[in-house]
């Protein structure tokens, strides 16, 4: 088997560039459909059910992404074709989905119209992002993959910095942060147009820019003979084969991606009940009357720009962390550190009602998220060898998608859980917990198992 040769660092580069604008759209995806579907009307106790679309496509998609793409060659390449058809539908999506309550419809209307955008914006960055962490496995040798995903890591963060800060910029400079009942802000319309042209430019660099190898090369670095060409593909033989790698980090993942689902979900909520005193109002639904936050005072929209801003400062630590990760040599030490980082950071959000020190605790949040960015795949793709690293790889997204699609049917219940009557939500609980799964899942860390 021929080895690899090692790329120069702006190859390297160029195989995630395209990685940067994916990340914005992902960005305003994750800081914004709470906003969103809290501005046209959605109780807060429904607001994680919103949230179950995003995993369920990734969970369906990306392993087929990979299978498709283990056995797609044409002069495009093997995965770039996906990447780029999956950017141009994202760009379409993300000119609508903002736009749900500007096109005069009902409540009801505007829900289901929000809903369908978002299954087919989350789709679609799906089908483009799986791509990129495919090309590492394909194109780059061992000894470089830890550099390769700490550039990926790297690219994913600014692209986060920028689609995190955009509705606050735009508010900034007088685009209006407030808008009627029902419709959405034009400072967050206008982010993700701006961030739909960045993501179609990205994807072209990237596109134009890298080549992968021709498939007979392709077989000779990574052993494939003609036998494994002609092997069909069988999902489950694949997950019965997997290295104990593929279930050991993919425990350690349940418990970070049911976090981050409940920080995605709750972290406006709690940042307007909490640091920005947004006033309450009284529902009455089914015949029963409760309190919710006034999702259209000022203090409300003020909010969220500010969880944008929370979100930018995760990813700066992020960054920040991720130039310091290399210097660990021992990967599952600095793996369940970043993780015990993160969770006190999560538990921190409880006791503070300032604005300003918030950004402490997001900058340790960003240490667990540059962890689960970069560790799982290093640690998956060097005991991964063969025709099936992509199906691999989509695979693997299952243990992404599931501990979301729990968190999400889950989160609702459990609020009611931590919810008096005659009380607004306690939607910082909900972020304690998420540090409590960090943490488990630090001390999971122990049992990966790293060796082919």
């Amino acid at each position: 088997m021929k080895e690899i040769p090692n790329l120069s660092f702006w190859k390297l580069w160029n195989i995630s560039f395209g990685f940067f604008g994916v990340q914005i759209a992902y960005a305003l995806q994750s800081a914004n459909i709470s906003r969103i579907f809290s501005t046209l009307g959605a109780d807060p106790h429904s607001l994680s059910y919103f949230w179950i679309l995003p995993p369920l496509a990734g969970i369906i998609v990306q392993p087929l992404i990979g299978m498709f793409s283990d056995r797609t060659w044409c002069r495009f390449g093997r995965r770039i074709p996906y990447l780029f058809i999956g950017a141009l539908i994202a760009v379409l999506v993300m000119c609508m989905l903002p736009n749900a309550g500007s096109f005069g419809m009902s409540v009801s209307e505007a829900m289901i119209f929000g809903l369908v955008s978002l299954m087919l914006l989350d789709t679609s960055i799906n089908i483009a992002m799986q791509p990129f962490k495919m090309m590492v496995g394909d194109m780059v040798n061992e000894k470089q993959k830890g550099l390769a995903y700490a550039i990926q890591s790297f690219l994913c963060n600014a692209g986060s910095l920028a689609g995190y800060l955009f509705p606050f910029i735009f508010a900034a400079i007088g685009i209006s942060n407030i808008a009627p009942k029902g419709v959405i802000p034009d400072s967050v319309i206008y982010s993700f147009y701006v961030g739909a042209a960045i993501l179609i430019l990205c994807v072209i660099y990237t596109t134009i820019k890298v080549k992968e190898y021709p498939p007979q090369l392709y077989a000779e670095y990574h052993g494939i003979t003609n036998n494994d060409k002609e092997e069909k593909v069988n999902v489950f033989k694949l997950l019965a084969n997997a290295p104990k790698a593929f279930w050991t980090v993919g425990l350690v993942q349940f418990f970070c991606w049911a976090a981050f689902m409940f920080m995605w979900t709750y972290t406006n909520g709690t940042v307007a009940a909490n640091v920005f005193g947004t006033p309450s109002v009284e529902i009455v639904k089914d015949g029963v009357t409760s309190l919710v936050l006034n999702t259209q005072s000022p203090e409300y929209q003020d909010a969220s720009n500010w969880v944008g801003i929370l979100f930018a400062v995760q990813a700066i630590g992020s960054v920040i962390w991720a130039a310091i990760l290399p210097s660990f040599k021992n990967r599952k030490l600095v793996y369940s550190l970043s993780l015990i980082l993160g969770g006190i950071g999560f538990i921190s959000t409880f006791f503070i009602h300032n604005q300003y020190t918030l950004f402490v605790s997001f900058l340790l949040i960003g240490c667990a998220w540059t962890a689960m960015l970069a560790l799982p795949f290093t640690i998956l793709t060097n005991s991964l060898s063969g025709g099936h690293m992509g199906t691999y790889l989509g695979l693997f997204n299952g243990t992404i998608c599931v501990p979301q699609i729990v968190a999400a049917a889950t989160g609702g219940q459990i609020l009611h859980l931590f919810t008096r009557e005659g009380s607004v939500p306690p939607e910082v609980n909900m972020l304690v917990l998420a540090g409590i799964l960090l943490i488990i899942g630090a001390c999971c860390v122990g049992i990966i198992k790293e060796k082919k």
